[in-house]
């Protein structure tokens, strides 16, 4: 996690007049050869970080993005400059590495966080009346999770596990898993979304000298200009989940993650969907945006370019309104909240255990370290965990 305490306060400073280059809004990179931040200091090797970071208190100044170079492009949105950088040939997220050579999430830090969602999908299916559910892993990378979760789920629950992905099937995956680029429609079980929606490209805004909302433009070398003034469903999006008023602001517009979790929730016919990501909501909006890159372990510039992750947090409580169904409450809780609900705790084992048991008292103090890491302040504790019941034919909502 990046620590962006030290950004100078700048509230004076006016925005770049329309079509003159912006100052990108990200922290920089870290220079060659500077060691990767790690949670755990007696690790060895050194795990990546966590793809958590923190929106900025003031726009950051630094010199042009890595990456950039003469071959500079068009200008275009950031959801078109980043869904090509993601997703089109030679895309970051379709490279062999795949997400884990980049960075860290939740599945890869521990086991006990596969374990926690396999005790989830076993009471879904106890509530769904059934011992054959569906697990649906959204974004599912090279499908550790879903391999994780089959792991671990009791004898006795047969699961029809799917893996949604853009990029191929990964070779030695358990062969239960269905490998798809779409949810499946009709299913009924637990749909779980862990760090998907952030990936989601969208556009972002800025206001100008007058507070007027205008689209950021980007090139491929990751500089930027104010556009045109936002218009349409962007700009009644603004207004009702991040309204900009003040010069130099920024917002990520996030109505297409909300299209895009409503209908991978849509897809349900009954069950539970969870989404998982940085995120944060209207009370607490962060005045200069979240857009931010992820590389080889660091928290870079994000340049469109392919060679970085480009992510941003997400309005999870958009999303959440975005897919309310009828007659069922939607929750947002912490993930520390969440996976203490679902037995993981990082409390030491009692010392007596040490006398009667050595070996097992070394394997819980492990346990017990990844717990604390899964569920850490200031870390991956402090994810957001957006749960959405969709109540069907022989549920009922806890």
């Amino acid at each position: 996690m990046t620590d962006e305490t030290d950004a100078t306060p700048d509230p004076g400073r006016d925005p770049a007049p329309d079509g003159a280059p912006l100052p990108s809004p990200c922290p920089d990179p870290a220079p060659d050869g500077a060691p990767v931040p790690t949670p755990s200091p007696d690790s060895s090797p050194a795990p990546l970080p966590h793809r958590l970071h923190q929106g900025t208190s003031a726009p950051p100044r630094h010199p042009a993005p890595h990456g950039a170079s003469g071959r500079a492009g068009a200008w275009r949105g950031w959801r078109e400059a980043a869904g090509a950088a993601l997703y089109g040939p030679g895309g970051f997220y379709l490279r062999p590495e795949g997400p884990a050579g980049h960075f860290r999430t939740s599945v890869h830090a521990s086991p006990l966080f596969s374990s926690a969602v396999a005790r989830l999908l076993e009471r879904t299916a106890r509530e769904l009346g059934t011992d054959e559910v569906a697990f649906v892993d959204m974004g599912a990378g090279r499908g550790e999770l879903v391999a994780g979760v089959l792991a671990a789920v009791p004898a006795g629950l047969r699961v029809r596990a799917y893996a949604v992905e853009r990029a191929a099937r990964p070779e030695g995956l358990d062969p239960r898993v269905e490998w798809t680029d779409a949810p499946p429609k009709g299913v009924r079980g637990l749909l779980f979304a862990n760090e998907w929606l952030d990936n989601v490209p969208v556009d972002v805004a800025q206001a100008d000298a007058s507070g007027t909302a205008r689209r950021v433009d980007v090139r491929e070398d990751g500089s930027e200009r104010l556009g045109a003034p936002v218009t349409g469903a962007d700009a009644r999006w603004l207004e009702r989940w991040w309204p900009l008023r003040e010069p130099g602001t920024r917002a990520e517009i996030g109505w297409p993650r909300d299209e895009a979790w409503a209908a991978a929730v849509g897809t349900l016919a009954a069950g539970l969907a969870v989404a998982v990501d940085y995120a944060h909501r209207a009370e607490a909006r962060p005045p200069y945006g979240t857009l931010t890159g992820f590389r080889e372990g660091r928290e870079v510039a994000p340049v469109p370019d392919g060679s970085c992750d480009i992510t941003a947090h997400v309005a999870l409580d958009a999303c959440a309104a975005a897919a309310a169904v009828p007659g069922a409450a939607a929750e947002l809780t912490s993930q520390r909240e969440a996976l203490h609900r679902l037995g993981v705790s990082g409390g030491r084992p009692p010392l007596a255990l040490a006398s009667r048991d050595p070996a097992g008292y070394v394997r819980a103090l492990a346990a017990a370290g990844e717990a604390a890491e899964l569920t850490a302040r200031g870390g991956l504790g402090d994810f957001t965990w957006l749960l959405q019941r969709v109540p069907g034919g022989g549920y009922c909502p806890a």
